[in-house]
């Protein structure tokens, strides 16, 4: 990994100045070196690699170990770009020490650069304190795919105004947390637009329209 990888201070400048930020999935040393060479600013080893790599139905099965391995693989085969290391389900939520030792973990042995993970306000707490130990966050907001069941399946979030009033708090609340980016997935393009407006950190969408910071795509899907 090179030392002139790209900074989450870059990255939040390129809201203020307002150049669209590009974020991709990879999941292994050869997608990462092709992706990186072509100048995708993030790579994203998202917990999606339990449907387009290992087959599942959900990203559920998908365990802290196999992450660490993909993300460990997309590390060495980057040199400019910035990886973001997807925290799966329930390896972060039982407690902070266990959220503080994922994310460490997620650095130490997978070579990110930050940690990515679900979850609205009533993870604040938590991700302030992984902030605090100096280990950089982005947010994920909307459909969050690790809460599959609970939301009754893949479904568009914030179509009303309830909803929607209910991520843009969530995503004030990340905000005041300590994230530096938000991915906002599965949203009404003017619920986007308007929580982009409100926030000084970029938002990264995936079926969240066009007026986001950045957009992020699964390699497949875009392949």
């Amino acid at each position: 990994m090179s030392s002139k990888s790209i900074t989450t201070l870059q990255l939040r400048s390129k809201k203020t100045k307002g150049e669209k930020i590009v974020m991709c999935t990879a999941y292994d040393a050869t997608f990462a070196s092709i992706l990186d060479e072509a100048g995708i600013d993030m790579l994203l080893v998202g917990d999606s690699l339990g449907m387009v790599v290992q087959g599942h139905d959900t990203t559920l099965p998908v365990t802290l170990d196999h992450m660490i391995y993909h993300t460990a693989a997309v590390s060495r085969g980057t040199e400019r770009a910035h990886i973001v290391g997807d925290l799966p389900f329930m390896s972060y939520r039982i407690s902070t020490e266990q959220a503080l030792t994922s994310a460490t973990r997620m650095l130490q042995e997978g070579g990110a650069h930050s940690i990515k993970l679900e979850g609205g306000k009533d993870l604040a707490p938590i991700v302030a304190k992984i902030v605090q130990a100096g280990i950089p966050v982005v947010g994920h907001v909307g459909l969050t795919p690790q809460s599959v069941h609970a939301m009754g399946g893949f479904k568009i979030q914030g179509r009303d105004i309830e909803s929607a009033r209910r991520i843009l708090e969530d995503a004030k609340a990340l905000e005041e947390a300590g994230c530096f980016a938000l991915v906002l997935e599965g949203i009404p393009l003017e619920v986007a637009a308007e929580i982009t407006s409100q926030l000084t950190i970029p938002t990264i969408g995936i079926g969240a329209g066009m007026h986001c910071d950045g957009q992020v795509l699964v390699c497949y899907d875009l392949l």
